[in-house]
């Protein structure tokens, strides 16, 4: 499937290509959009080869920070919470208990790795299956573009 040009993406999710591409490199594979509950979908889940999950919010700018009203609610729903912002981004906002990624288009660099805050065993088996399914739906769809979708399905896209 060919990548949309840099150009027609918003710059939010400009930084979650980016952030992804860096993700790989450390062994991560990550979803954008990942739909976590109603009224709760994080910019990328990431889960690495041990099963760690990440959870990475794309901010683009200081309004985008400061309107966002929900983002502790994402710490109970993975292992570390990270920011990706872009290098002219005031990081002095974002909460030092919180991981920090440098983005843009093409990569995206580790300014400060997140605290560890283990999901419970359940949860983390609940959100890993989610996870599967939702790349599964979308891989799907890339192949069969007529295929209805699970409406309101968790990470549904």
């Amino acid at each position: 499937m060919m990548q949309p040009p840099l150009s027609d993406l918003q710059p939010g999710q400009v930084l979650a290509r980016g952030t992804a591409r860096a993700l790989a490199s450390l062994g991560f594979d990550s979803l954008p959009e990942m739909v976590l509950r109603p009224r709760l979908r994080a910019d990328l889940m990431a889960v690495g080869r041990k099963g760690e999950i990440w959870i990475v919010e794309c901010k683009s700018s200081r309004s985008d920070f400061q309107s966002d009203r929900k983002w502790q609610g994402y710490l109970e729903w993975c292992d570390r919470y990270f920011w990706a912002v872009d290098a002219d981004f005031p990081t002095e906002l974002l909460p030092e208990e919180t991981g920090l990624f440098i983005a843009d288009g093409y990569g995206a660099e580790m300014i400060r790795e997140a605290p560890l805050s283990q999901l419970a065993p359940a949860r983390r088996k609940a959100l890993t299956l989610d996870f599967a399914r939702a790349a599964a739906r979308r891989l799907h769809r890339l192949c069969d573009p007529g295929l209805a979708g699970e409406a309101g399905a968790p990470g549904a896209f």
